[in-house]
């Protein structure tokens, strides 16, 4: 059974940062292409940032130049660095994984950031 379980969220302050990992167990085949999404308060879970096999990644505007994502194969495991953190930024993080043409999503991290 695929899972992913996400770590590292919590509360940091305005221009702060924080590192988020997401961990991928029960698959023996390796990872996809990865996505970390976030949902704010009464909003809508938008994505943020992509990495592909091949390590192109993609980004939303709202975060571009802030946050990186990135990915080590061996330890099945992704990472969105978070700088310059903002209080807009205030959501829970979620990592997402499409695997044979099945959406896994872990259960989420939240991060807080105060003004």
């Amino acid at each position: 059974q695929v899972q992913l379980v996400e770590s590292g969220g919590g509360l940091a302050q305005t221009g702060g940062s924080l590192r988020l990992s997401c961990t991928v167990s029960g698959t023996s085949s390796g990872l996809s292409t990865m996505g970390w999404y976030r949902q704010a308060p009464g909003k809508q879970r938008e994505l943020i940032a992509t990495i592909s096999l091949s390590a192109t990644t993609n980004y939303a505007d709202s975060v571009k130049g802030r946050f990186t994502i990135s990915r080590d194969n061996a330890k099945n495991t992704v990472y969105l660095q978070m700088n310059s953190l903002k209080p807009e930024d205030t959501a829970d993080y979620y990592c997402h994984m499409t695997k044979w043409g099945v959406s896994y999503w872990g259960q989420g991290t939240q991060v807080t950031v105060s003004s």
